[in-house]
């Protein structure tokens, strides 16, 4: 019996013999620092949880259309004309089981097999699984750490081929934290508008979770013709801390539209429902909201300043000041070839188990998210922990012998 090539196509995570050997530290009792997670470490606030059981109380707990319910994708159709300057209507929005899911969707409903979906280089890593998944062809581009690893109109012209379907924009980025200018993004634009028949997926997960000034824009803003090929893909799972809740949603053209839920009726049925009616309550409150995402951004800052400071104390290493999203890109090549009892060290995989062996530090290899020589830390955890987690990558770094 053969498991499918769709399947088997899909590549294993390389986060998941750290994340494997640190969960297996905790249950032991060992002190283990993780810089692994990829959520906010704050609870979902309580007006949210509070809809979500008097949804419950209210017997709120059947089927709703495929697409989700009809107030909730009214809602989010306010938030993006009042928070993006965006003019949708309830059935150019669908509501799925997290962002996730919305990207199978959208990647599902616009490939056919063999076309390609152009993906800036370092990304999250699960992008290229769901385009195979999808019978689609990854293509990466290269970005550039001088370029603060943003895509370049060159970069992006160059990949550009007969069989190009969409281009992938994750702005703030996951791993890097790299967030888009305006101009950056009128200029993207602009490329992808030469050529027929490319949509831009625009991933916007992380727009409220910007530092330094910075502003989210979504590239669909720009002009009635951009916004008629962007689909954006967005959730509430970063901005209200609902991880779990499983609720995203896209916002496209009519047609995309009806794609993807005429998809999603077969795939789920329609998304959770008691997590809609709380995901209407996150998105309409703006006082409790408001106050909570400002709380959480400022939290966030300060560990983002904290991490770099404690970072800046590191020799040996260097990284990428993030702007947006809660990761740090530190760059470890330049420990490559060096020794930890006498084993050496070639790989950021090998720096990220040598440094779980030694000091009981996760920390996330980004070969899986292209960009070989870096690892990924999160700074969703304590101050404390923080403090603690770079104290012993110091010592870690400072042992190893050329």
């Amino acid at each position: 019996m053969k498991i499918s090539k769709r399947a088997s196509s899909v590549s294993p995570s390389l986060t998941l013999e750290i994340t494997a050997k640190a969960n297996k530290l905790k249950a032991d009792g060992v002190d283990v620092v993780s810089f692994g997670a990829g959520e906010p470490d704050f609870n979902t606030p309580d007006f949210i949880i509070d809809a979500a059981k008097a949804a419950l109380d209210c017997g709120k707990t059947k089927y709703t259309p495929a697409a989700g319910t009809l107030s909730l994708r009214k809602a989010i159709a306010d938030k993006l004309k009042r928070e993006n300057g965006l003019d949708y209507e309830p059935a150019d929005i669908v509501v799925s089981n997290g962002a996730k899911h919305c990207l199978h969707n959208v990647l599902q409903a616009i490939l056919d097999p063999g076309d390609e979906v152009i993906i800036p280089a370092p990304f999250w890593l699960t992008y290229p699984e769901l385009v195979k998944i999808s019978d689609g062809v990854p293509v990466f581009v290269q970005t550039k750490e001088e370029d603060d690893f943003r895509l370049t109109t060159d970069e992006l012209e160059k990949a550009i081929t007969k069989k190009t379907k969409a281009v992938i924009i994750n702005t703030p980025n996951n791993p890097t934290g790299a967030v888009y200018s305006k101009k950056e993004l009128e200029k993207l634009a602009e490329v992808v508008l030469k050529h027929d028949d490319i949509y831009i997926i625009s991933d916007e997960i992380y727009e409220h979770l910007v530092y330094d000034g910075a502003k989210p824009i979504s590239i669909a803003s720009f002009s009635e013709e951009i916004k008629e090929r962007t689909i954006i893909v967005n959730g509430v799972s970063k901005t209200f801390s609902m991880t779990g809740w499983r609720i995203g949603y896209t916002a496209s053209n009519r047609a995309v539209a009806k794609a993807i839920s005429g998809l999603q009726s077969h795939e789920t049925s329609n998304p959770n429902t008691p997590a809609q009616f709380a995901t209407e309550a996150a998105l309409c409150d703006g006082g409790h909201g408001d106050t909570f995402v400002e709380n959480m951004v400022k939290e966030f800052d300060e560990r983002r300043l904290l991490l770099m400071k404690k970072l800046d104390t590191v020799k040996g290493i260097t990284y990428v000041k993030p702007s947006g999203a809660f990761y740090v890109m530190m760059c470890v090549k330049n420990i490559f070839g060096k020794s930890f009892d006498g084993k050496k060290i070639t790989t950021a995989l090998g720096f990220a188990n040598a440094l779980l062996e030694k000091e009981n530090v996760a920390v996330i290899p980004c070969e899986s998210f292209g960009a070989p020589d870096y690892v990924r830390l999160s700074y969703a955890i304590s101050k404390a922990d923080i403090e603690k987690g770079i104290n012993r990558i110091k010592s870690f770094v400072e042992k190893l012998k050329a």
